[in-house]
């Protein structure tokens, strides 16, 4: 039987896990399986560099926090080895630099992720690693609603000219 004091600093850990499941917009679990110590390092300097919290995770504690999150449909991979990597402000960074990471590496794999508390599996996650960067995807946004302004602009132009022309073939005929 666990001695009080453990039991108090496992619901501590299981808190602290449930604020930042509750306090990030994005997240994703993985398999780290395999990988030395050497590239974890750099991936931990990587997804740092880009906001994203990145930690090993023991199961038990995950599971409860999960649950203690509203983050119903995670507890299925909660299996082997776990670490989580989550993000308070980018919907796609960790998503982006982990799936890139498990493509280079045998034994890391994605298990499943979540988006503003809604669960996804491994698929979509490689889906949202996929998206253009923010940047590139508001200036799609911006070029869609610039396209039908400047096809208004377009036809006014058209149509002065035309009508430009036309005056002036008159004013031609009356000349002649």
């Amino acid at each position: 039987m666990p001695s009080q004091k453990a039991l108090a600093e496992k619901k501590q850990i299981v808190e602290q896990l449930a604020t930042k499941l509750n306090g990030s917009c994005a997240g994703v679990l993985v398999d780290y399986k395999g990988i030395n110590v050497a590239d974890d390092t750099k991936l931990r300097a990587d997804l740092r560099k880009a906001g994203v919290d990145y930690s090993v995770v023991k199961n038990t504690l995950l599971r409860f926090a999960v649950k203690e999150a509203g983050l119903d449909g995670l507890e299925s991979v909660l299996e082997g080895t776990t670490a989580l990597a989550v993000s308070e402000n980018d919907y796609v960074a960790s998503a982006d630099l982990l799936s890139k990471f498990a493509g280079t590496h045998k034994g890391f794999k994605i298990k499943a992720g979540f988006i503003d508390k809604k669960v996804i599996d491994a698929k979509e996650v490689d889906n949202l690693a996929k998206l253009p960067p923010r940047e590139v995807l508001i200036a799609q946004a911006l070029g869609g609603l610039n396209a039908p302004i400047s096809g208004f602009v377009y036809v006014l132009n058209a149509n002065l000219t035309g009508l430009a022309v036309a005056l002036k073939a008159i004013a031609e005929q009356k000349g002649a």
